[in-house]
């Protein structure tokens, strides 16, 4: 019999909390591996862990780019940082190892039933983007809202790296995160949620709750259900 999980969630753990620059970032992850663990344990709560590609596959990006003399195209690019997210998600299952489904999500044409409480997903093909994918895992799990942990604390409503005005937005609609972000998809780009998962997550009514990775203890106000430093999209 499967074990009963009172919740489920799925994380999306931008890369560049993985690796930030060009090392894995084993303090932050030392502190994930327990917090996760005691949230699973304590609560019962089930995860399912989307890793990003972040540097990792920045960096093979330009190494491809100076060693052809030309920026790569748009499939070689994918394909890169599909392969960065899975080798981060490996370094994860590894991690979880006790605890997490011995495969990684990898393929989205097939739906798995994993019993385990933490299961681990990468990127899976030229097109799909990570945020993308981690909806399309919402979708297949029947799970209602994606906890999106990044670098950064809020949305903002201009790039405040190139802005010093730049405001912070604690909730926003589907609607109007749209009509700030467009509709085009571009491989690397930074965008908080990209455009594409945007409008899927938007058809869905899926809840986004975007927030700062390395504050655990309010990830864990998100996970409760209480007033929390971040967006929410819905």
């Amino acid at each position: 019999m499967a074990p009963e999980y009172k919740e489920a969630h799925v994380i999306k753990l931008g890369g560049s909390m993985i690796v930030p620059n060009g090392g894995v970032n084993v303090e932050f992850l030392k502190e994930f591996n327990l917090f996760i663990r005691k949230q699973v344990q304590e609560y019962q709560r089930r995860f399912f862990i989307f890793v990003g590609g972040g540097k990792l596959a920045r960096n093979y990006r330009d190494a491809g780019a100076v060693i052809t003399g030309h920026a790569l195209d748009n499939e070689d690019l994918d394909w890169l940082g599909v392969h960065a997210t899975r080798l981060n998600a490996q370094l994860f299952r590894t991690v979880f190892k006790d605890l997490a489904h011995p495969a990684i999500i990898k393929d989205y044409s097939l739906i798995l039933k994993p019993d385990k409480p933490i299961v681990i997903a990468a990127g899976w093909k030229p097109g799909w983007s990570t945020d993308y994918v981690a909806t399309v895992l919402a979708q297949d799990y029947n799970i209602a809202s994606i906890l999106k942990l990044s670098n950064t604390d809020y949305i903002y409503d201009s790039d405040p790296r190139q802005n010093s005005e730049a405001q912070p937005i604690e909730e926003i609609s589907w609607r109007d995160y749209r009509s700030m972000i467009g509709d085009t998809w571009v491989p690397g780009a930074s965008a908080p949620f990209d455009p594409i998962a945007s409008k899927l997550a938007s058809e869905l009514s899926l809840r986004v709750m975007y927030m700062k990775a390395n504050n655990l203890s309010n990830v864990e106000k998100a996970l409760n259900g209480e007033s929390f430093a971040g967006t929410v999209i819905s």
